[in-house]
């Protein structure tokens, strides 16, 4: 970020920042798609989840659920957590795979113990520190934040976030108190000696873990040769897994809905999940119906 441009969590509270314009905007391009999916994959790979197993997972600052897309690629079932109804309404209309709710990380987490395998979070957490209001206190937030996110996360679970220090006392104060909450762990940054390709990543362990390694130029990516355009492979591949017709059925379609359907049955498999049941498969789902009399 320059110095030059002003901060967002500088400018106004996030669920006034994020108003209905600038969700829309957020959502709708394509460097900020390409970011959020970059960077999600690589909390995902932090979270070092068991190859091939589903979890359940919470992505705190959803916004639009851009990063929910990439955990559902994956098959994992989530639940996504955003104050910013502006955003929430935008994935609302996008028909995301993941349960969602208006939160305020700041107020604690409303989940009951041991309830996710892993929490993921892109470009939210620095916002914790704002003090918006005369009864925010940015260090009593932590303090019921932390304490109540390690309460919701499994045993063994981890806790990856990508965020934006302004500083590094910064750094210092989150990393601090999350400790205090009991969580292990601590920063890791991928290519700090790039200007433009640094990233932050606040990696919690609910137990004893060995911190996972930062990335350096030439490992990546987000090197100095490829941080500014992404080949043409990529680029294609980006595209085919987003947007194309031939990775994702139509709308409405028998694949679609059998797809949904699907994903709604695992999540009422977990213990964890509401009650509630799904029609069975038949001959007739997603058949569209004809006009009437």
């Amino acid at each position: 970020m320059s110095k030059n441009t002003k901060r967002p969590e500088h400018t106004a509270p996030p669920e006034l920042f994020y108003n209905d314009a600038e969700a829309r905007k957020y959502t709708t391009n394509s460097r900020m798609i390409q970011i959020q999916y970059e960077l999600t994959r690589r909390c995902v790979e932090l979270l070092n989840l068991p190859d091939g197993v589903p979890g359940y997972l919470l992505d705190i600052g959803c916004g639009s659920c851009l990063s929910g897309e990439e955990l559902s690629t994956d098959g994992h079932t989530w639940v996504g957590c955003d104050i910013s109804p502006s955003m929430l309404e935008v994935a609302r209309e996008r028909e995301v795979d993941g349960d969602l709710m208006q939160h305020d990380m700041g107020h604690g987490l409303p989940f009951r113990p041991g309830t996710f395998d892993g929490v993921v979070s892109v470009s939210a957490l620095q916002w914790i520190l704002n003090a918006d209001k005369s009864c925010h206190n940015p260090r009593s937030r932590m303090t019921r934040f932390f304490t109540t996110l390690i309460g919701c996360m499994g045993r063994g679970a981890r806790a990856v976030f990508q965020f934006y220090p302004e500083n590094p006392e910064q750094m210092q104060l989150i990393t601090t108190y999350a400790m205090k909450a009991g969580f292990s762990g601590g920063i890791v940054v991928d290519y700090p000696n790039s200007t433009r390709a640094k990233k932050t990543y606040l990696c919690l362990f609910t137990g004893a873990c060995e911190m996972p390694q930062p990335k350096m130029e030439g490992e990546g990516r987000f090197d100095k040769q490829s941080s500014a355009n992404f080949t043409q492979s990529e680029r294609q591949q980006f595209k085919g897994k987003k947007g194309s017709k031939a990775a994702r059925p139509s709308k409405h379609s028998r694949e679609w809905v059998l797809s949904k359907k699907e994903r709604r049955r695992r999540q009422l498999s977990t213990k964890k999940s509401g009650s509630g049941n799904v029609r069975p498969d038949t001959k007739f789902t997603g058949r569209k119906r004809g006009p009437r009399f």
